[in-house]
């Protein structure tokens, strides 16, 4: 059993990879991939504002640009710049002559030529003496680009040229019979389980280019990027939704229909697995509406906002356009709105679930000695693993979208916390490198091959970039590291002797508006009578400061927080919080400090 999960799960990261493989030499392009149709729609003879010197560009970019640059991404993500340079040199060997444009060519190319002069390097790079290096890169680059690109020329362009034929034809054949729309009963699940852009920018771009260099649009285009379904469903979330989700619901749609992430949606979808139906439904009655309206666009629109969207559609195809993405997120909706209706939980589901797994969490973070854990040196060790980090990076398929929209939300965190020099960003996996100081963020289907290229890297999976209480624990260690080094300082002097005093010299008594006791499971007793008798001690000092027995996770991070913990329980206490103001005792119910306290008291 053991044995299929795990050549099942083989079969998946494998499956993944080949989808960031194509993705991933489109996605760094697709700027390119705009300029060129943006140049199309405005200068071409039907377009806004026609020019003949301008339009020139077109083909140019078309048939030798768009190509070079896919090429030597493809060639990069195997072998860095010498294996970008070779994969370019390649390339020229199908683009030449060829009669269509050659991006799947270029897909091919690039990364054969980049695995070739890795080969190649492994096999002699070691053998070269010392001052022959650079005439050995030089010749070998420039010997085995030739070599390829003549390979291509005669191999790879006759082959290319008759399968890009072969499905363009296909394609045709499928929009003519309108069964087109069929393709999103797989693109629509696709997305929710891979979460990435492997069929859009791997498959679908490159044919929608193809077939817009011919017709002057594609409907191909907005197959993977329509923001209908998306829409659908979090609207019927926003109306008939329950707890959290019906919440978190309208800002998710406006970060879908505008912003063009569309992975805000998956978590909803996840949760109720039969929303897929609802995203399904929508994918093709749009795309339906789009091949029976005859409408496309220009060129990818990504990322699939409605905004991008606009920007590439053609002069006179606006109303269809509109009228695809309505009709998609108005049958995402009927269907996600049945759904959600039929639904008889009481709407504690969704919030029982995140507390859920912010519990699973912690309980996970305790046994395996993280910053939850109630003994303060399996906390300080935990902390300890983020002593070296130095930069935090989120990596997912494509490097955009959702791994943005997670950089963003722990950037922000991190900010916030007060942490300065650490860098947040994000980028695809394929393009990790391995170095010193890193912390790679991931969703867990991609752990794996994120380890696989960091290995020296500290990771953490999440189930949802966009949503994880991982962040959390993230920023408190990183927060701690700041606390452990002045602690362990200040010890050093009281051990020494340097610390005259016996009262701890960092407390700002005209801040302090609450003293707190804090207890833990097996000790409620003790804090609740030091409580107690604290108060007396106030009370007949005239002192007005409210006293309070809290649990430990109970407590506001505030420097209007006086709190009064056991020797063993203050560093624990440092680890959760950086504001509160700490005085640690021998003796909760009655210590030799409490009097300096009082006293000190506004």
């Amino acid at each position: 059993m053991e044995a299929k999960v795990s050549k099942k799960k083989t079969l998946k990261t494998r499956i993944q990879k080949l989808g960031t493989s194509l993705s991933g030499m489109i996605m760094p392009n697709i700027a390119a991939i705009i300029a060129w149709g943006l140049i199309t729609a405005v200068f071409m003879a039907a377009g806004w504002f026609p020019n003949k010197q301008i339009a020139t560009l077109i083909d140019p970019m078309l048939n030798y640009m768009i190509p070079l640059l896919i090429a030597y991404v493809g060639g990069r993500m195997v072998y860095e710049e010498r294996g970008a340079v070779v994969g370019a040199i390649a390339v020229m060997g199908v683009i030449v002559g060829a009669k269509v444009p050659m991006f799947l060519g270029a897909m091919i190319m690039g990364p054969l030529g980049g695995w070739c002069i890795k080969k190649f390097d492994q096999m002699f790079q070691d053998k070269i003496k010392s001052g022959f290096e650079m005439i050995y890169n030089n010749f070998s680059s420039g010997i085995l680009g030739m070599i390829l690109a003549i390979f291509g020329v005669f191999v790879i362009n006759p082959l290319v040229t008759a399968g890009s034929m072969v499905m363009s034809k296909g394609v045709d054949w499928i929009i003519s019979i309108h069964m087109l729309p069929l393709a999103n009963i797989i693109i629509e699940p696709a997305k929710v389980l891979f979460l990435n852009n492997a069929i859009g920018n791997g498959i679908l771009v490159p044919l929608g280019i193809q077939q817009a260099s011919q017709a002057g649009k594609s409907v191909l285009f907005l197959l993977e990027s329509n923001p209908g379904p998306g829409l659908g469903i979090l609207l019927a979330f926003i109306l008939f939704g329950k707890g959290a989700a019906k919440a978190s619901a309208p800002g998710a749609a406006l970060i879908e229909f505008f912003g063009g992430i569309h992975e805000i949606y998956f978590p909803y979808v996840l949760m109720k697995p039969a929303l897929i139906f609802a995203a399904m439904a929508g994918g093709v009655s749009g795309t339906f509406t789009f091949s029976l309206l005859n409408t496309g666009v220009k060129a990818a629109a990504s990322p699939g906002s409605i905004i991008a969207i606009l920007l590439m559609t053609p002069k006179g195809n606006y109303l269809r356009i509109l009228a695809g993405v309505f009709v998609a997120a108005v049958v995402s909706f009927i269907v996600a709105a049945i759904i959600l209706k039929t639904d008889k939980s009481d709407g504690k589901a969704e919030d029982e679930l995140a507390k859920k797994q912010a519990q699973m969490s912690q309980m996970k973070a305790e046994s395996k000695g993280g910053t939850a854990s109630i003994d303060g040196q399996n906390a300080e060790k935990a902390v300890q693993k983020y002593a070296d980090v130095k930069k935090i990076i989120f990596a997912c398929d494509a490097g955009m979208g959702s791994s943005a929209m997670g950089a963003s939300l722990l950037r922000d965190k991190v900010k916030k916390a007060g942490i300065k020099d650490m860098p947040v960003t994000n980028t695809a996996i394929s393009r990790l490198k391995d170095e010193d100081g890193l912390l790679v963020i991931t969703q867990e289907e991609l752990a794996d091959r994120a380890l696989q290229k960091t290995p020296n890297a500290m990771h953490i999976a999440v189930d949802n970039f966009l949503s994880s209480p991982k962040y959390d624990e993230v920023v408190l260690n990183l927060k701690a590291l700041t606390q452990l080094e002045p602690e362990k300082q200040l010890q050093q002097k009281k051990e020494a002797g340097a610390d005259s005093s016996n009262h701890p010299v960092d407390i700002d008594y005209s801040a302090v508006e609450e003293v707190d006791f804090i207890h833990h499971d097996q000790r409620v007793g003790s804090a609740t009578m030091a409580a107690s008798l604290f108060k007396d001690r106030l009370k007949k000092a005239g002192k007005k400061v409210p006293v309070k027995n809290l649990g430990i996770n109970e407590l506001e991070d505030s420097k209007k927080h006086l709190v009064i913990v056991t020797n063993e329980a203050e560093k624990n206490l440092k680890l959760r919080y950086t504001e509160v103001q700490i005085v640690a005792v021998k003796n909760l119910l009655e210590d030799e400090e409490y009097s300096y306290i009082v006293e000190h008291l506004a």
